[in-house]
């Protein structure tokens, strides 16, 4: 059985119809702390791939900090990426937590299944650095 595609968006792209995902898609949302709006965009949420709550603190304490200094908030987001080591920490989460290992084992096996999958969350990747594209290439590297 082929492999199911994987793709990825952000929840305003597909609460304007902005992205046109394959129809088969399963809209899978890897954000830690959903909105209830979050959750009408979306299938699913695994909470458990969204950044360790520790992490997202960092990041949005130095995001603030950024803004404080005058950059516009796609600069500061990803100038506070930097800041925190926001990649190396959250791939190091995928590697070593067993939820965020277990959490991607589920995933890997759906896509071998040939389910295809949309990782969604907040971010316009086209702006803003995400986790998302980070889980995605994890994802891919292991099929």
């Amino acid at each position: 059985m082929a492999r199911g595609t994987l793709t990825d968006t952000y929840v305003a792209a597909i609460q304007h119809e902005l992205v046109d995902l394959p129809a088969d898609a399963i809209r899978v949302g890897v954000v830690r702390q959903p909105t209830s709006w979050f959750h009408a965009a979306v299938d699913e949420n695994i909470p458990a791939l969204g950044p360790p709550t520790d992490l997202l603190e960092s990041m949005r304490e130095a995001e603030e900090d950024m803004k404080m200094q005058g950059l516009c908030e796609e600069g500061a987001h990803n100038a506070a990426w930097d800041q925190v080591g926001f990649g190396e920490a959250y791939r190091e989460y995928l590697e070593n937590a067993d939820e965020a290992q277990a959490a991607v084992a589920a995933l890997n096996d759906r896509l071998s299944s040939g389910e295809s999958l949309a990782l969604v969350c907040y971010e316009n990747t086209e702006k803003k650095r995400c986790h998302r594209t980070i889980l995605g290439e994890f994802l891919e590297a292991q099929a």
